[in-house]
């Protein structure tokens, strides 16, 4: 067993700049390879989180690591649990949802089962999981707490950033987070410029011809607008 609570957590202060940007935003600007599995969903699509990653490795069907954890983490963390995509049986419920949020976890995000699905939807406890089963797990395995995970396909560091809304949940890797909110704002302002160009009836986007061009559908010097017209 492994157990590691003092890793670097990514800055507070990172992590309330973060709330402002969707988590597709992240995704695309830190090279669209954040993006965990889509079978990963919030319970209820107006759940949204925000906070440095306190891993969980448990064996599928245990939860034990997870209460250890609940016990260790530290107020404003994300559990983000491996269960190895196990959906045999939940590895929690509204019990610990409640418990986790008396101790200021930020939430959950668990590549495996949980129930008590419609009390957890309802409540403003984020909770993102794989799937649901009415099975509750045991608790007798011993499992890995702040150690290298994977979860929903992607490597996961204790203290890498997790966000997640309604589209699913990026993990930035903590040293690489400045970089990308920085990069972030002007990929927002770039979707709300284009916004504008659409509402003006402009529907040609500007990487279009290039993209085309590069994929061999027209020559150097054609217009993919223009060929339409021109028919």
């Amino acid at each position: 067993m492994t157990v590691k609570t003092d890793f670097e957590r990514v800055a507070t202060e990172w992590v309330e700049k973060a709330r402002q940007f969707p988590a597709a935003i992240l995704a695309d600007v830190a090279g669209r390879r954040g993006g965990l599995s889509g079978r990963i969903r919030a319970l209820n699509p107006a759940m949204q989180l925000a906070g440095p990653a306190f891993t969980v490795e448990v064996r599928p069907g245990d939860n034990l690591m997870i209460h250890a954890a609940l016990m260790l983490a530290r107020p404003g963390d994300v559990l983000v649990v491996d269960g190895k995509g196990d959906l045999s049986c939940a590895l929690t419920g509204g019990l610990m949802a409640a418990h986790a949020k008396a101790a200021g976890i930020a939430g959950f995000v668990i590549d495996g089962a949980v129930r008590d699905v419609a009390e957890c939807a309802q409540g403003d406890f984020p909770i993102f999981a794989a799937g649901f089963n009415p099975n509750g797990p045991t608790k007798a395995v011993a499992g890995r707490l702040g150690s290298p995970i994977s979860a929903g396909g992607i490597a996961i560091e204790p203290g890498d950033l997790v966000i997640g809304d309604a589209d699913g949940v990026t993990v930035i890797p903590r040293y690489q987070v400045a970089s990308v909110l920085a990069q972030a704002q002007a990929k927002v302002d770039a979707e709300s410029a284009r916004m504008a160009e659409i509402a003006r009836g402009d529907l040609m986007p500007d990487f279009l011809n290039a993209c085309l061009r590069h994929a061999g559908l027209i020559a150097s010097q054609q217009d993919w607008q223009a060929l339409g017209a021109s028919e």
